[in-house]
């Protein structure tokens, strides 16, 4: 029988999926499980996206431009600038998702064998995303006990080879929840000038920053123009992840005409999905407060009630939806797994994503989770009434 590729076989499973096929056991027996796992909001879509998509007079669904309909990108280059991000609308290629404008730009701006800077714990595809592209990760890793604030430019510079050709963030973060201060930012931007590296910046939960602090974007560091490369989605934004579009934009325009081969190459962006999130750019500013003042409120519970069990420790993010906490126990992928395996309390289980996937040291984040807090706050409390009856119980306790 062949074989198939290294590339197969080295790609990385997702450690936000793989124990799935543990929670449908559960189910299977009768278990409810409250999903912390992963970046799945239960906040309705705006109607006026799914009013377009329901109401679009189509007669041929036909390919859309491969940078994405007109219409829609200038609309969206006026979104932008409403965040001071001051583009064109040939700046922006759309992309299916976010997950294809990070695989465009890699293997846009990187060669086969470059090495890409992240701090870790990152979002775990862009391990997939480099596998793919054949660019080496090197992580720099930053600390629980700092809140996940970016690592001291020393420790780039420590990292920095011939083959250095990017550093990639993302702001505000997945998986810890940190926002980049614009002092941090102003530092990395020094380190990319000195070497002429890419910077790559993921900023799909802009909408979502909290406790009055700023959002600054790589786009508003002045003289940066050829060396950043924006990565943007509606998936979060506006409870769309099915939708499946994103976008890549940048002022580079060598970038954008060889980012743009590749988006020929895949043909064109969905349809309707661009439809949806054309309309969806009309969303009134009430939405997002009112989603912004519930995830403050969720956010507030998870980590007051997290702090509050014995040897659980959990920073407080300033954005996105999600935290890292670190747990009492031996091992984060064995206490997941028995999680669903093993445990319930009054039929009822939680799942966590293993922090361990979203480093690429290994053995890093091995007694640490991440936790999405993307569910109301009834089943918030439940998932914590679980959690804290499992860790009282777990064989893999370290006290």
């Amino acid at each position: 029988m062949p074989k198939v590729s290294v590339k197969g076989e080295t790609m990385p499973a997702s450690p936000i999926r793989k124990l799935v096929p543990f929670a449908e056991a559960a189910k299977k027996l009768g278990r409810k499980i409250y999903h912390l796992n992963i970046g799945q909001p239960d906040i309705e879509t705006p109607e006026s996206l799914l009013n377009a998509v329901k109401n679009a007079d189509i007669k041929v669904l036909e390919y859309s431009h491969s940078a994405g309909i007109e219409s829609y990108r200038k609309k969206l280059a006026g979104y932008y600038g409403g965040f001071n991000i001051n583009i064109d609308y040939n700046d922006i290629i759309i992309t299916t998702g976010g997950s294809e404008a990070i695989e465009i730009a890699m293997m846009t701006c990187f060669n086969p064998g470059d090495e890409i800077i992240i701090p870790e714990p990152f979002y775990a595809n862009y391990n997939g995303f480099s596998c793919a592209a054949d660019v080496k990760v090197v992580p720099v890793k930053s600390y629980i006990e700092t809140g996940f604030a970016l690592p001291p430019i020393a420790e780039f510079e420590k990292h920095i080879t011939p083959k250095t050709k990017g550093i990639m963030i993302c702001n505000p973060g997945n998986p810890t929840g940190y926002l980049y201060s614009r002092e941090e930012l102003e530092s990395l931007k020094q380190l990319v000038l000195k070497y002429d590296l890419f910077l790559l910046s993921d900023e799909v939960y802009r909408e979502f920053c909290y406790d009055g602090k700023e959002y600054v974007s790589v786009m508003h560091l002045e003289g940066l123009e050829n060396n950043v490369v924006l990565l943007d989605s509606i998936s979060k934004r506006y409870s769309a992840c099915g939708a499946r579009i994103g976008a890549l934009i940048s002022k580079n325009k060598e970038i954008m005409a060889a980012a743009m081969k590749f988006a020929q190459a895949r043909l064109s962006p969905p349809t309707f999905g661009q439809i949806g999130a054309e309309a969806a750019l009309e969303t009134p500013k009430s939405y997002f407060d009112k989603v912004q003042k519930e995830y403050v409120e969720r956010r507030d519970f998870i980590v007051e009630a997290l702090n509050k069990m014995e040897g659980v420790f959990c920073p407080k993010p300033s954005g996105a939806f999600y935290c890292i906490a670190r747990l009492p126990i031996d091992n984060a992928d064995k206490f997941c797994q028995w999680l669903l395996e093993s445990f319930e309390h009054n039929g009822e289980t939680v799942m966590l994503a293993p922090a361990t996937g979203f480093y690429s040291t290994p053995g890093a984040g091995i007694n640490e989770v991440r936790l999405a807090y993307v569910l109301n706050k009834e089943s918030l409390k439940n998932a914590m009434i679980c959690l804290d009856e499992a860790l009282k119980v777990y064989s893999g306790r370290v006290i």
